[in-house]
């Protein structure tokens, strides 16, 4: 697929997707959604890629939904994604609860971060929350914005904002809509860190870089299986459902790589499958 709407790059084992329509503030369309569904599945099975990050060209992440976008819904008289309908499936598979737009995030084999690197709103704050880790720069606009549209919270967002931030919080923001800062995010544990503008990739890079060294490729995707699997089953089922990894994954050489490593004090060698 030829990518108009989104930027791809892969170094040394960390993909970036860069939402790429910076004349529109990378705002969604379907377009986008295609190609952005179709990258991840490409990276997703792409056994050299550890991490990836997603982030917007410019000075934007992305301000939502495509205000022609928003009008063609309006003149149709219903919703229109604007995409096809074989839409590629990444992450699809794992569990039945995320065979669905964006909750497939959580059935991808590698981590994704958030660089956000200015206003998210919308489809773009959605993106964000169902990334595994967000950074932001300080001082930049975000907003659920579906309240003032006459639409309901999109994507399951009425799902996993109250898991990030809990129900009194989200209740705030899905209920008003209103603008808020990241600066607050980061108050509320939205946002991990923080960093100027300058300094923001340089520092994802280098979490994904430390992901990816010091972290088996096994273990990253089965702990991030086990935490989004858990949030939909009791405690019993957790616990158990790690014992039975933990006896599978010691059998692997990258267990004995990894004790071998931490007692010589050496980097590992991760054997990627």
């Amino acid at each position: 697929m030829e990518y108009k709407a989104i930027k791809t790059d892969l170094q040394d084992g960390i993909a970036t997707i860069t939402l790429s329509r910076p004349h529109r503030m990378n705002a969604w369309t379907g377009r986008m959604h295609t190609e952005y569904r179709h990258a991840l599945s490409i990276l997703n099975e792409d056994a050299s890629v550890r991490v990836i990050v997603v982030t917007g060209e410019g000075k934007s992440f992305c301000v939502g939904a495509d205000t022609a976008a928003l009008e063609g819904h309006s003149e149709k008289g219903q919703y229109d994604p604007g995409t096809p309908a074989d839409l590629a499936e990444p992450g699809f598979g794992v569990r039945d609860e995320f065979d669905a737009n964006f909750a497939y995030h959580f059935g991808l084999k590698k981590p994704v971060i958030a660089a956000i690197n200015g206003p998210a709103a919308g489809v773009g704050l959605v993106l964000a929350c169902f990334a595994d880790l967000r950074f932001a720069v300080p001082g930049v606009k975000f907003t659920t914005a579906h309240g003032r549209f006459n639409m309901p919270a999109e994507y399951g967002l009425s799902w996993v904002l109250p898991r990030l931030i809990g129900l009194t919080r989200a209740n705030d923001l899905l209920l008003s809509s209103r603008v808020f800062l990241s600066d607050e995010a980061y108050d509320m544990g939205l946002v991990n860190k923080l960093l100027p503008a300058d300094e923001l990739l340089n520092h994802v890079y280098q979490y994904a870089r430390d992901l990816a060294d010091k972290v088996a490729p096994g273990s990253l995707q089965e702990t991030k299986w086990q935490i989004y699997s858990d949030l939909h089953q009791d405690v019993g089922s957790a616990v158990r459902h790690a014992d039975q990894k933990l006896d599978e994954m010691v059998q692997h050489p990258n267990y004995k790589e990894g004790l071998k490593a931490y007692l010589k004090k050496r980097p590992a060698h991760w054997q990627i499958d």
